[in-house]
């Protein structure tokens, strides 16, 4: 058996995330996965709802990193103190009156268990999984992503996968820099180009487009990253391979509709049309230039 069929048929079994998170990758999870070649050591450096992560099969090393403290404090409860974090729930409602209250709850009050069940209501509960200025979702065709009854089930799923992963929070060309050698992959998932601030500000800019670009040209090992399909991303990472794929979005008017994102890489992605623009490269251009001075 191939090992690109080896890995569609552990998918069949695959975990979901517990989270709804702005920009997740439910639905491209297993696009990504198909494509990705031999690693001993697998690093989300933008994990968000780590998608590709519960779905994907185990690698003997994992780590997902976050730059946002809210998310990888959930996570780190959910691995160690999961029995305390339900309990949490037990007296909750999914009530628009709870929502404001929990959102008006300064975070610096709270100890770790009561933050990370802040925040795990708030992310499922909230319209569209807004992290900047969130607001209650409700609809009168759909019921509440935050089923009370299942907290514990869904949890524990998160828990046994989590058993084993490295939690980290801290910038992600830290990240990149700390764990590269030949045997990692890493998989980026950063803030859309044009939707940099939907993640709150002085996260991530359009800047660091250019420096995240810079750094995965030196890396010893390999790398996935998605965005959306825009002239800025290809120019940006035109160094690279850049396949075209097509998704839909999970929080949006327009989840019916396909949209473009593309897959780049440092490496063929095997079943993927990738493309390289025939061209003297920004970041060879740059690198010469650094060398004469």
């Amino acid at each position: 058996m191939s090992v690109i069929n080896e890995r569609k048929q552990q998918m069949t079994q695959a975990l979901k995330s517990p989270l709804a998170w702005l920009g997740g990758k439910s639905r491209l999870a297993d696009r990504i996965i198909e494509v990705m070649p031999d690693h001993q050591t697998y690093c989300e450096v933008f994990a968000g709802a780590a998608w590709v992560l519960f779905k994907k099969p185990e690698s003997k090393v994992e780590i997902i990193n976050d730059i946002n403290s809210d998310l990888t404090n959930l996570y780190r409860c959910v691995k160690h103190h999961l029995g305390e974090l339900v309990l949490q729930f037990r007296w909750m409602l999914v009530a628009r009156d709870e929502f404001e209250r929990l959102l008006a709850t300064p975070t610096e009050t709270l100890t770790d268990i009561q933050r990370a069940a802040r925040f795990y209501y708030l992310a499922k509960s909230s319209f569209g999984a807004r992290i900047v200025k969130p607001t209650f979702g409700i609809a009168a065709t759909a019921p509440s992503r935050l089923n009370l009854t299942r907290i514990e089930e869904d949890l524990s799923e998160a828990h046994l996968r989590l058993s084993r992963v490295y939690i980290e929070n801290r910038p992600f060309d830290q990240v990149i820099l700390r764990f590269d050698k030949a045997g990692t992959l890493f998989y980026l998932d950063p803030p859309y180009w044009n939707s940099e601030k939907e993640y709150g500000e002085n996260i991530f800019s359009r800047e660091d487009f250019g420096r995240l670009a810079e750094i995965l040209d030196g890396v010893k090992g390999k790398f996935i990253l998605s965005l959306n399909d825009t002239a800025g991303v290809r120019e940006t990472f035109a160094n690279f391979q850049i396949a075209a794929v097509k998704t839909r979005y999970s929080f949006s008017n327009y989840a019916k509709k396909e949209v473009g994102e593309v897959l780049i890489s440092n490496f063929p992605m095997a079943g993927s049309q990738s493309s390289r623009l025939n061209r003297v490269p920004k970041l060879a251009t740059r690198s010469a230039k650094a060398s004469a001075n």
